[in-house]
């Protein structure tokens, strides 16, 4: 199987077989046959799932606010932020409050 050979420590067939029928059931890949073999596709970006999971962890953990969520992460003694992703958070924060203007 091309997905064991491309991990570094492969779980075996029927746990990928397992898998994969799980994000199938998920709608999060899909398969085609090709001969004996199936080929899968992502039918979701990653950055996708990325924001639907985050947007869950605001929900259950935050009330849905990422003004919270993101006081709890730079209150954190381990967050270290340098002042490039400072400025980049900055950035952010000015484009987000442009775009609530024009709203």
């Amino acid at each position: 199987m091309e997905i064991r050979r491309a991990m570094t420590d492969p779980p075996s067939n029927a746990t990928v077989r397992t898998i994969l029928r799980i994000l199938e059931e998920k709608q999060i890949v899909t398969y085609r046959r090709d001969g004996k073999r199936f080929v899968y596709r992502v039918l979701r970006s990653k950055t996708g799932e990325g924001k639907n999971a985050l947007r869950q962890v605001f929900n259950v953990f935050f009330g849905g606010s990422v003004e919270d969520a993101l006081a709890a992460h730079l209150s954190d003694p381990k967050a270290k932020l340098d002042a490039e992703q400072l400025q980049r958070l900055r950035d952010m924060v000015d484009q987000a409050a442009k775009k609530q203007g024009k709203s």
